[in-house]
């Protein structure tokens, strides 16, 4: 087993058309604005972004993001992820029951070396890790689709 390789799956069912959720998703650039654990967020080019992440664990996770497929009709938004962790990143926004079903799956290198070395001991927090910015994530992107 690598201990250093992750694949995640989140579904978010959301009470929320189907075209408010993918427009939110698709402007990384305003996450840190209603997601508290993307620090940063810097568009550098029409495809390519700059992130900062920070759960709850002490460590910034630095990211470049390129597309790789932006597809508003079947509801896909894709990325190359580089950086502290290297792999893909992708919503498939679909419509679900009474509102709109967003599922976020991510598969992933960790490359940072300090948690290359925490690699055995750290996964499990590292995961949980990942579940607790997953749900605070569901949270600020509900709250933000009320605003809007």
């Amino acid at each position: 087993m690598d201990w250093n390789h992750y694949r995640f799956r989140t579904l978010w069912s959301l009470a929320a058309p189907r075209s408010a959720v993918f427009a939110v998703l698709e402007r990384p650039e305003d996450y840190p604005g209603w997601w508290p654990q993307v620090r940063s967020a810097t568009r550098l080019d029409a495809v390519t972004g700059a992130l900062t992440i920070r759960s709850l664990l002490p460590y910034d996770l630095a990211l470049t993001l390129r597309e790789t497929r932006r597809d508003p009709a079947a509801g896909v938004l894709e990325a190359a992820v580089r950086g502290d962790i290297e792999g893909w990143a992708r919503w498939t926004v679909t419509s679900g029951g009474p509102g709109t079903l967003a599922r976020y799956d991510q598969v992933v290198d960790v490359t940072k070396p300090m948690l290359r070395r925490l690699a055995v001991p750290g996964r499990p927090l590292f995961r949980a890790n990942h579940r607790l910015m997953m749900a605070a994530g569901r949270r600020g992107l509900l709250r933000r689709l009320e605003a809007v």
